[in-house]
């Protein structure tokens, strides 16, 4: 992906929570040059991948496959001085955009439709060796319990929201306009936690053509002495 399309991408998402009045920490607002005189204070947020994220999963199509993230808080399940067993993202997913199917191994998430477009799931269960199950799944939306048949498409509308266990294969799609999605989940450990049904990539390449706006969570310095 070019920095431009990162730097833009960051636009429209502050543009987005600003709209759902959505406050940000202030370490989101940070510049580059600023993180630059941030010391040891802030290692929380080094160690364990705080703040923005953007991804077009290795596939070079951003509009079709991507996602926009921002991870407000993370313990650390490789780093013993962290103790938060939770964390909490808000995303960005423009309409048509997708997800690729994935499950956690270990995660149990929340997704929430905090506000905008419907989002369409699909979910199948997951076999012990990767491969996908033809059995029934049962959907936790809300505080309702069902079952639905594998692949069965469910939406969630603003406020609606689908629990995830480990092992639920999932993707989805943003119909009627992009979202604002929320996840409160164990925590994220984005590098081993996560199986995905084809090979693909989580953390782009960056290709350098304009300053960054705001840097991601893979690209903080060093703190400060």
């Amino acid at each position: 992906m070019k920095r431009s399309q990162v730097n833009q991408i960051i636009r429209d998402f502050e543009a987005l929570l600003d709209k759902h009045r959505f406050e940000l920490p202030p370490f989101l607002k940070f510049t580059p040059e600023e993180w630059k005189t941030k010391g040891h204070e802030y290692d929380e947020i080094r160690d364990n991948a705080l703040g923005w994220d953007i991804t077009d999963f290795g596939m070079g199509e951003y509009d079709k496959m991507g996602l926009a993230l921002i991870t407000l808080r993370n313990g650390n399940v490789n780093n013993p001085k962290y103790t938060k067993t939770y964390a909490e993202k808000i995303c960005y997913v423009k309409e048509g955009q997708s997800c690729p199917r994935h499950f956690h191994w270990k995660k149990m998430e929340d997704i929430i439709n905090r506000g905008g477009g419907t989002i369409d799931f699909r979910l199948w269960v997951a076999n012990e060796d990767g491969t996908v199950s033809d059995s029934d799944v049962t959907i936790f939306m809300d505080g309702r319990r069902y079952t639905v048949p594998a692949g069965q498409e469910i939406s969630l509308r603003p406020g609606e929201s689908l629990s995830l266990y480990p092992y639920y294969y999932h993707e989805y799609i943003i119909r009627e306009g992009s979202a604002l999605v929320g996840e409160v989940s164990m925590c994220n450990d984005d590098h081993e936690d996560n199986y995905f049904f084809l090979p693909i990539g989580r953390f782009p390449a960056i290709e350098e053509d304009e300053p960054p706006y705001r840097l991601l969570c893979s690209e903080y310095p060093p703190a400060a002495d």
